[in-house]
């Protein structure tokens, strides 16, 4: 049997028979919605807050890997807008030292950028902008043809004598590139020093090639300062170096010819590592043997030795 309730009208003095109030009903659902909810609030607030996953665990982790990297990078950019700048003027140097003229200058047309809004830009200017970029590209190009004549001219001569342009070693590769020539952290004086040529980081032993035809003019065995060393003279005013080997396998006074092995890498003398220290000389001044090896390599290879060669602070002897 259904239960009835009652209930007390003390305004009346009486007793009533309790009607269905959905208006209660509402507010009672309602209450228990907003405790549901904000329990809900407060659960996943306290989950995650204190409790991870191990996505998030990992996420977490590389944003403060992240943080630690993001402040080297602008250094690092830096550092590499200057070696392109440095590349550029090698560039220079190699057709100054090799062919002995200037390197061709050319602006290349550097992008459509300003056809960007061609429709609010008169055709006038257009047609001026381009025919005056046409003029310059013209000229240009006609001072580019000028100095490969010339090049070919200075190739085709009597007087002309190609440089040692080869590597020294076999089987190279740009990451054993260690310091070339200029001011470098010298290992053991811990200062900066003249660095007359390049180091190339090879295992002891590593058959060392003469670079080109040539006289051996001097051949010195010492543990102390170069090492062992082997001077080669070649036509032309150059001359060539190669220090610290471990066997030396000519003789002063002894003709050879480009390839032609002349000893075995080490690190006799002054060295921090096992390499062969390598140096091109023309008319007794020191050159950057880096501009001597270009073609022997690819461009990328040898865009990447260059790299390699300018930011490699320290020296190996």
């Amino acid at each position: 049997m259904k239960k009835r309730q009652y209930e007390f009208d003390l305004k009346n003095v009486s007793v009533r028979k309790v009607g269905f109030d959905i208006l209660k009903l509402l507010l009672g659902v309602l209450k228990v919605f907003i405790v549901s909810l904000s329990l809900f609030i407060v659960v996943y607030a306290v989950v995650a807050n204190f409790v991870s996953t191990d996505t998030e665990k990992r996420l977490r982790k590389e944003i403060r890997a992240y943080e630690k990297v993001y402040p080297q990078i602008e250094p690092r950019m830096k550092l590499i807008r200057e070696s392109l700048s440095a590349v550029e003027v090698k560039d220079n140097d190699i057709y100054e030292s090799v062919f002995h003229n200037a390197a061709p200058s050319v602006d290349p047309i550097s992008s459509l950028q300003m056809l960007h809004g061609a429709d609010t830009i008169p055709d006038a200017k257009i047609v001026n902008y381009t025919k005056a970029k046409v003029d310059r590209l013209t000229a240009q190009s006609e001072l580019v043809r000028q100095s490969f004549e010339d090049i070919y001219r200075s190739l085709a001569g009597k007087d002309f004598v190609l440089p040692p342009m080869i590597l020294p070693v076999d089987d190279f590769s740009y990451p054993q590139t260690g310091a070339s020539a200029g001011p470098r952290l010298n290992p053991f004086l811990n200062a900066e020093v003249r660095h007359n040529g390049i180091d190339l980081i090879v295992p002891r032993g590593t058959p060392v090639h003469a670079t080109a035809d040539g006289t051996v003019t001097n051949v010195t065995n010492s543990t102390k300062g170069d090492g062992n060393c082997v001077t080669i003279s070649h036509a032309g005013g150059y001359e060539t170096r190669y220090l610290h080997l471990s066997e030396i396998k000519v003789q002063t006074g002894q003709s050879v010819k480009k390839g032609r092995v002349i000893g075995t890498s080490g690190m006799s003398g002054q060295a921090f590592a096992p390499h062969l220290h390598y140096e091109v000389i023309l008319n007794g001044r020191a050159m950057d043997p880096v501009s001597y090896i270009f073609a022997s390599v690819s461009p990328r290879e040898y865009s990447n030795m260059l790299y390699m060669s300018v930011n490699t602070r320290q020296s190996m002897d």
